[in-house]
C-alpha cells in the first residue's frame, strides 16, 4: 500500500480528499528514483546488482523496481518472442534468464520505445519478482515484493476492551490487545493466545507472504456445525517492523464482528472481505 494502492492519494479507494479536482487515476504513473541498493539471484548467481535503480508506482499496482541496464547482466538474458502492451507505457520486450542450472521464462521486461506520455524507461529493465529465487535489499533479504517507501507499520499497545465475536460468539477477548497500524489497510487488532479461545481454532496450511511483516500462518474459526476458514492469522518469526506482534492472533475486520471498546466497528470492504 501506497501512494498508487489501497487508500492512498491516486489508489483505488483513496482515504482523504484533495483541494483541487482530483486528477485521473487509471494510468497514473510516478517514476522515483531509489537510494537502495537491490540485487537479484538465480541459480545462485547475481543477475542484477543495482545502486542506481528506479521505482515506478502505477495506480493500483505494487511498486516495480526498473534497473538500468548497465547494472544488469545483459550476458544471462536472452531476448524472447512475448510482448505485452501497456496503455500508459508502451510495448514490452520480454527476456528469458539463463543463470546457472535454473531458467526464468520471460523473467524480465523493458520498453525500448515507450509512448511519448511515459516516464524515460527506455534503457531499464524490470524483473518479475517471484521469478527470480531471491531478492537483497541493502544486505538484508527482501521477500513478497518491493517494499514501498511511502509505507509505514506501526505497533502499539492498547488497553481498549477488544472483542471478536463470530455467529454471536465470542472468539476472543482481552485489554491487552496490540494494534497495528498499517499505511492503506484497515487497523488489524491483535490478541494474546491466552485471550482467544483455543477449542474454537482449527490448523489451516494456508500461508502468506507479507514485504513488511513476514510470513503468516494461519487458523480457521469453528463455530456450532459452522467454519470460517482461515478467518485469523500470526507471525510466528515476523519482520522487523512487526516483531511486537509475535505470536499475536488477529481476525479479518472483515469478517468477523470486532468490538473496541463496546463499539462495533464497521466492516472494511477489502480484497480480503471475501474467502480466497
Amino acid at each position: 500500500m501506497g501512494l498508487t494502492t489501497g487508500t492512498g492519494p491516486f489508489g483505488n479507494q483513496p482515504a482523504g480528499v484533495f483541494n483541487f479536482e482530483r486528477p485521473r487515476t487509471k494510468g497514473v504513473i510516478y517514476f522515483e528514483d531509489s537510494p537502495r541498493r537491490m540485487r537479484g539471484i538465480l541459480g545462485g548467481e547475481t543477475v542484477v546488482d543495482s545502486r542506481h535503480a528506479k521505482l515506478l508506482h502505477e495506480h493500483r499496482l505494487l511498486p516495480v523496481y526498473y534497473f538500468p541496464e548497465d547494472e544488469v547482466r545483459m550476458d544471462l538474458l536472452e531476448p524472447s518472442d512475448h510482448r505485452t502492451h501497456c496503455p500508459w507505457k508502451g510495448e514490452a520486450s520480454h527476456w528469458t534468464v539463463r543463470a546457472g542450472d535454473r531458467v526464468a521464462e520471460n523473467a524480465a521486461w523493458s520498453y525500448p520505445n515507450p509512448v511519448p506520455d511515459a516516464p524515460p524507461l527506455a534503457g531499464y529493465i524490470a524483473f518479475y519478482w517471484d521469478r527470480l529465487d531471491e531478492w537483497l535489499e541493502e544486505d538484508e533479504t527482501a521477500v513478497g515484493h518491493a517494499r514501498d517507501p511511502y509505507h509505514r507499520v506501526d505497533v502499539l499497545d492498547t488497553s481498549r476492551e477488544v472483542r471478536v465475536e463470530l455467529d454471536g460468539e465470542v472468539v476472543a477477548e482481552t485489554r491487552r490487545a496490540r494494534v497495528l497500524f498499517e499505511t492503506g489497510l484497515p487497523p488489524r487488532w491483535y490478541v494474546p493466545p491466552d485471550d482467544v479461545r483455543k477449542d474454537a481454532l482449527v490448523d489451516s496450511e494456508k500461508q502468506t507472504t507479507c514485504a513488511y511483516k513476514g510470513f503468516a500462518s494461519y487458523w480457521s474459526v469453528r463455530m456450532g456445525d459452522g467454519l470460517e476458514e482461515d478467518v485469523a492469522w500470526f507471525y510466528p518469526e515476523p519482520r522487523h517492523d512487526a516483531e511486537r506482534v509475535t505470536g499475536y492472533i488477529a481476525f479479518f475486520n472483515e469478517r468477523v464482528d470486532l468490538y473496541v471498546d463496546g463499539e462495533l466497528q464497521e466492516r472494511p470492504e477489502t480484497q480480503w472481505s471475501a474467502r480466497r
